[in-house]
């Protein structure tokens, strides 16, 4: 039975009039649907198809969620949550809006990051430990420190690649001696193998010209990376050595959230300066949820070939008071040797001696023993 109205073209049916109701009825669906339109700039999805809402809840005009996000210094956080309140806010009949914030579990965040990065290694390859080393602070030695524990950990027995994620700026290859252009097939891309026998996969394998420049933004350099994980064959490896550029920017972010890393070795050097840049890293390496293995100091001191006395170059050394407070082991204290160098602008870094980085060989074997 229709309502009675001047017109038939007027007549509102009941079951119309429900309809009508329920469009504009405040409910989760709806919004649900708003909040489609908050982007996650990180991961280039809405936060409703990434998981982040959870616990919603209207009563009343009052709508609550739990916002979760992989990490709490989030740089995003702020704005992310502006705009979830402002598109909830907008809604008809909201009176008021409540957002929990909550980091994620290491499980959740774990597939969330499987699920949205395209990171699985090929079948081929069997990679028991990742291993990053990472400093934040350019020209202290993280490719030296690399390519030392790379060797120290072959001389070992164990099987040893290098991936080199300084896209623009790879030293690996130079430090090896290293040249040619990487093989590829429908497996994948074979890496260069050092004369030493540690694999090696690095930009600089693909330029016509050692000095010509990479010049690329940031989802270029986020691509390579993730193909260097995903593509390369490395095969049966013991440890995959991570060397990451300077800062904390798009390739440390890239390897730390793409890439299942163990551990990070951060590199310093005794200044006071160093020692806060390289805490930065520090920190968005556990904000990101990766444990830090411990620190290794380079250009320590300078001993006299004649008499063997030791000098600090550089002053007092402040990667103790790094080690405190980030509660990391000193794991190694490296010199300043011209004749290592010179070995490494030669591509013979498998001339230097070993023997200090045998501290951070025995660790890293207790460790994932």
């Amino acid at each position: 039975m229709k309502y009675k109205y001047e017109s038939e073209e007027n007549a509102v049916y009941p079951e119309k009039g429900e309809k009508l109701l329920s469009e504009f009825q405040l409910n989760e669906e709806k919004v649900l649907e708003a909040l489609k339109e908050v982007i996650d700039p990180e991961l280039n999805a809405s936060i409703v198809e990434l998981g982040m809402v959870k616990n919603l809840k209207v009563e009343e005009g009052v709508v609550s969620l739990d916002f979760t996000l992989t990490t709490l210094s989030c740089p995003f956080k702020e704005s992310l949550v502006n705009l979830t309140r402002e598109k909830i806010a907008a809604l008809p009949g909201v009176n008021e809006v409540k957002v929990n914030l909550r980091q994620m579990s290491e499980e959740e965040k774990k597939k969330l990051l499987q699920d949205r990065l395209n990171v699985e290694t090929s079948s081929f390859n069997q990679i028991k430990h990742v291993i990053a080393i990472m400093s934040g602070k350019g020209g202290v030695g993280k490719s030296l420190v690399t390519s030392l524990l790379a060797l120290s950990l072959f001389v070992k027995g164990k099987k040893v690649g290098i991936l080199d994620a300084d896209i623009t700026g790879p030293s690996i290859p130079r430090i090896f001696g290293l040249k040619g252009f990487p093989e590829a097939s429908e497996l994948g891309i074979t890496p260069l193998i050092t004369a030493e026998g540690i694999k090696v996969m690095s930009m600089n394998f693909f330029l016509e010209e050692e000095g010509r420049p990479v010049i690329w933004r940031g989802p270029l350099i986020t691509k390579a990376i993730q193909q260097f994980w995903s593509d390369v064959l490395w095969g049966s490896l013991d440890y995959l050595l991570v060397d990451l550029p300077p800062g904390t920017a798009d390739a440390p972010l890239t390897v730390l959230q793409s890439i299942p890393v163990d551990g990070v070795i951060l590199v310093t050097s005794p200044q006071e300066l160093a020692s806060v840049i390289v805490h930065k890293a520090a920190e968005m390496s556990r904000a990101l949820g990766t444990p830090i293995l411990g620190i290794v100091e380079n250009m320590s001191y300078f001993a006299c070939p004649h008499c063997g006395k030791e000098s600090n170059l550089f002053g007092p050394s402040h990667t103790q008071e790094l080690a405190r407070s980030l509660g990391a082991p000193i794991l190694a204290r490296l010199p300043i040797d011209p004749r290592w160098a010179e070995l490494a602008d030669q591509g013979k870094i498998g001339e230097i001696p070993l023997d200090l980085f045998q501290p951070v060989v025995q660790f890293i074997f207790e460790k994932f023993a």
